[in-house]
């Protein structure tokens, strides 16, 4: 794609954060571009959040519905097959904003019918059932964390690191709507229902913004550049997120081509006399006849020299990388590492992805440790980082009540320092100490029941 192209969108979008109206660039951005595609939206906000003209993310994030509005009509379309298959991840993603739709009516149906209503014992009825859909309404969140946890880090993978960021900052303020109208809702019968309702529809009109941003440009992007293999990890790892009121009726089975044993053509032969090959106490050897004589080449595999089962010197004992990951799977903890690169690394599987406390999946590893936590966040990681690397604090504790868990959970950010005191990276540690705080007892031993 032409450069000039990438800098007049950037141009539009920097009048637009300079002050002119949508309607003053609308007829320029309808005459130079025919259309537009997701990736070239992509590039442009990475090279307005990384030039020197002084836009931010925040900036961007800021315009996100402006320029959106300029795509709607000249975003161009990808077809892919696939996405259209039950249980593909692009057709679970439109699925869920479907049902999360239809909740959002609902709910307007009962907020309206609450306010004519004067039977308080019917409106008590009708409240249960307005708390009901809200619950529903409340999965949204899963929609959201699966985009933030599972797309966002393939796209980074291939370059698109603004668009997550920019995206990111929106989820988290639609998030703190969805909040306050919770608050509102929580608030009657005595609270107004007028500001209820205004509260929710303020959400709503966010929310729904986002659904056309994910689903003209976002989704645009993944099925520009995402490999089918890309699809397919997305959707072996989306269980462990959940999903927003609907869940996949079936598992996505893609269709795949064995090109060596395609119709018409044989299979290669796999005897290796039929190849001019020998096997003689594992070695290969391959005679190839040549106009002057034969020449025989001989291969003989390098022996593994690595084995997972044997004993290493490991600490003040030994024990085989095997044994060593078992014990790190046992600890009654979530354990990540983010190295000094500040990259994630590793984290253990004490639990089930589903019913861990802070969600880690393997798309994740190999991420930048600011790239796994929400805008907002980033002051304080950065803050984390900076004080354990330099040595001014050894660890960072924190510790919350998990109501709906039934869970009382203490994290734990520490430096991991070698030998020479030389910093190497942070290790986080999360348990869920609530059995803890219910000992009432000076001595037990189960052993002696």
């Amino acid at each position: 794609m032409a450069d000039e192209r990438i800098h007049v969108l950037r141009d539009i979008l920097l009048e637009l954060h300079n002050g002119a109206s949508p309607e003053s660039v609308q007829e320029r951005f309808d005459q130079t571009f025919a259309g537009v595609s997701a990736i070239e939206i992509s590039l442009m906000e990475h090279e307005l959040m990384n030039s020197d003209s002084g836009v931010t993310f925040e900036d961007v994030m800021e315009l996100c519905d402006v320029h959106a509005n300029l795509f709607k009509n000249a975003v161009e379309g990808v077809e892919v097959a696939d996405a259209d298959q039950p249980g593909h991840p692009v057709r679970v993603f439109k699925d869920e904003n479907l049902a999360l739709r239809a909740a959002f009516l609902r709910v307007r149906r009962l907020l309206d019918t609450y306010a004519t209503l004067e039977d308080e014992s019917v409106r008590e009825e009708l409240l249960k059932g307005l708390n009901r859909q809200m619950g529903l309404v409340a999965q949204f969140d899963r929609h959201y964390k699966r985009k933030e946890e599972l797309f966002f880090p393939i796209m980074e993978s291939y370059g698109h690191d603004s668009p997550p960021k920019v995206m990111w900052g929106v989820d988290d303020q639609i998030r703190q709507l969805f909040a306050q109208a919770q608050t509102s809702l929580a608030s009657l019968p005595a609270g107004d229902i007028a500001k209820v309702k205004g509260d929710f529809e303020e959400f709503v009109t966010e929310f729904e913004s986002m659904i056309f941003k994910e689903e003209s440009i976002l989704l645009m992007i993944l099925l520009e550049c995402f490999t089918q293999d890309d699809w397919l990890k997305i959707a072996a790892e989306s269980d462990a997120y959940g999903y927003a009121i609907v869940k996949p009726s079936e598992k996505w089975v893609p269709e795949r081509v064995n090109f060596a044993a395609s119709e018409g053509a044989s299979a290669p032969s796999q005897d290796p006399s039929a190849l001019g090959m020998s096997l003689e106490n594992g070695v290969e050897q391959r005679v190839i006849d040549t106009p002057e004589g034969r020449v025989t080449i001989t291969f003989e595999p390098k022996k593994e020299t690595f084995n997972r089962t044997h004993q290493q010197p490991f600490g003040n004992g030994y024990l085989s990388v095997e044994q060593a990951d078992l014990i790190l799977n046992h600890l009654p903890m979530e354990i990540t590492f983010v190295n000094k690169e500040e990259i994630f690394q590793y984290y253990n599987n004490s639990v089930p992805a589903d019913e861990m406390v802070f969600k880690r999946t393997p798309s994740q590893v190999g991420r930048n440790v600011e790239l796994c936590h929400p805008p907002k966040l980033l002051p304080k990681v950065k803050k984390i980082f900076a004080a354990l690397r330099s040595g001014e604090k050894d660890k960072f504790e924190m510790w919350f009540k998990s109501e709906s868990r039934g869970m009382f959970v203490h994290v734990t950010y520490a430096a991991v320092r070698d030998e020479a005191g030389e910093f190497q990276g942070v290790l986080e540690y999360v348990q869920d100490i609530q059995p803890y705080r219910e000992i009432d007892t000076d001595v037990y031993r189960e052993i002696e029941e």
